[in-house]
């Protein structure tokens, strides 16, 4: 018998003693973190049963662009959450003409306690037309208003003058781009949010123009990494006409790692199956191990409006010549997105207004502004007098759900681990389905007290309730075992899950 008829025996032999080889796999640690649906790593196999998006609901408009300082290209929005505070920055693009880079471009502040009313401070700070009664946090400072990003550093021992930072590009000479050019990012910190200071002249991060590719000069993001403890930065990275994103490290936000091209589950490649405007990748805020990228799919040369209708709705002549959308990534950690949805997360509303290009582009973040209810925040009639900031909202954890109809169906997971005495589920029934839990033994073997027979049937709609069986809700004598969770769902909706 030679090695590989050797090798082949040996494996059959182990399966046939120890069960499935995927049941000798290292199991999936989850501890006490909440899981979303927006990726595969948890799946092992589903039955008559779909993992769906959700559809964000539209709501109000939330912010006019209308002040003199802002206008017709205001754009590049960030929100963020600071205890009860949220802050929101945003482009000023007064003249209602490109001048992408130049000091005509300003950084605009607005806050609000419930994400619904927002105020526009008068600070004081810069002299704009004549006046310093205006919301603008940096002014003068040319190219870096074009994309200012600020964020909240939550980084254990920040310096209290350095709890907000951004990264924004920096000062390029008064010519066109020319080949072997050096583009650049400057770093920003901020001890309020409000006063803003370069932490070094320097760019912190570069990209050379080569080949006609460029960088930077979209939103580019960067935050705190509990999970992978540094600092991750997501930025657009142009190749051969196409808009990508790069990922780049840092453990003090001025020195970076060597980009790395992010990969696309969906292409497999480095190249995305769409041009992505803008990536607005951002730790979820109650799973922060799992990075949701709410980024902008950017259609050009996708013409929707005539002409007439053009005029019509007052859009500036540049800017109605392509089309916009949301789709939803998810990474955590590492260079790939897990790009399981291939159709819009959200759509373009009703009305040419919102089919003309640049608009439906969202703000970085998607943040908490009720019990049950996170908001999603959108840029509307870009190039338009109209120009304004619209709010979605959805369920809490309610990006995708796993679904079955009322003739049922099921996810088994992979085998885990957990920490924790109860199930606790996100989950919304008709009035005819349920959903019922079964725990199993590694090699996908029932538990005893734990079968589907001994399940409850789950009736409702709650963000958060635990689950239980005949005898108890008590999963404690299971915690640090390994152990697969089969999810079985009539007419139901399954959002997240974890052991409390």
């Amino acid at each position: 018998m030679n090695r590989g008829n050797i090798a082949c025996f040996t494996i059959i032999l182990l399966s046939m003693l120890c069960g499935p080889l995927w049941a000798a796999d290292e199991p999936i640690s989850l501890g006490t973190r909440l899981e979303l649906f927006v990726d595969s790593l948890l799946v092992d196999h589903l039955q008559d049963a779909t993992i769906e998006l959700c559809e964000p609901r539209e709501r109000e408009n939330v912010l006019q662009l209308d002040a003199p300082w802002e206008g017709i290209f205001s754009a590049y929005t960030t929100i963020i959450r600071d205890g009860e505070t949220l802050r929101m920055y945003y482009r000023g693009g007064p003249r209602g003409i490109r001048e992408d880079g130049t000091n005509a471009e300003v950084t605009c502040y607005a806050e609000s306690a419930d994400g619904i009313h927002w105020i526009k401070p008068k600070l004081g700070l810069y002299e704009i037309a004549g006046s310093k009664e205006n919301n603008v946090v940096l002014a003068g400072m040319a190219p870096s208003s074009h994309n200012f990003t600020p964020l909240l550093d939550t980084r254990p021992g920040v310096p209290p003058d350095e709890r907000y930072k951004a990264l924004a590009n920096s000062r390029q000479e008064d010519r066109p781009t020319a080949e072997g050019d050096f583009l650049g990012l400057s770093a920003f910190a901020s001890g309020d949010g409000i006063h803003w200071r370069k932490l070094r002249q320097e760019p912190v991060l570069t990209e050379q123009y080569v080949g006609g590719n460029w960088a930077f000069d979209s939103q580019n993001v960067a935050f705190w990494s509990p999970s992978e403890q540094m600092y991750v930065g997501f930025y657009r990275k142009v190749t051969k006409g196409m808009r990508a994103v790069s990922r780049v490290t840092s453990a003090d936000f001025l020195h970076w790692s060597p980009a790395e091209p992010m990969r696309y589950s969906n292409t497999g490649t480095t190249t995305p199956a769409n041009q992505l405007y803008t990536n607005q990748t951002q730790p979820y805020f109650r799973a922060p191990h799992i990075y949701v990228s709410t980024a902008a799919r950017f259609m050009p040369g996708r013409r929707v409006v005539t002409d007439t209708q053009a005029k019509a709705i007052g859009v500036h002549p540049e800017y109605y010549n392509d089309t916009s959308d949301v789709v939803l990534m998810s990474t955590r950690g590492g260079s790939q997105y897990d790009c399981m949805f291939s159709r819009g997360f959200l759509k373009p509303g009703i009305g040419m207004q919102n089919w003309v290009s640049r608009t439906n582009y969202p703000a970085l973040s998607v943040v908490q502004t009720g019990p049950t209810e996170m908001s999603l925040y959108v840029q509307s009639d870009y190039g338009q007098k109209s120009a304004h900031l619209s709010r979605y909202s959805l369920r809490l954890d309610g990006f995708s759900s796993l679904r079955a109809p009322l003739s049922g169906g099921e996810l088994a997971t992979k085998p885990l681990t957990f920490s924790g005495s109860k199930l606790l589920l996100n989950f919304a029934t008709s009035a005819a389905g349920d959903i019922r839990v079964e725990i199993q033994d590694a090699e996908g073997h029932p538990l005893p007290g734990f079968s589907l027979d001994d399940a409850n049937e789950l009736i409702g709609n709650e963000i958060e309730r635990a689950y239980s069986w005949k005898a108890s809700d008590d999963v404690s004598s299971l915690s640090g075992k390994p152990i697969r969770l089969r999810f079985v769902l009539r007419d139901a909706d399954l959002f997240s899950f974890h052991f409390q």
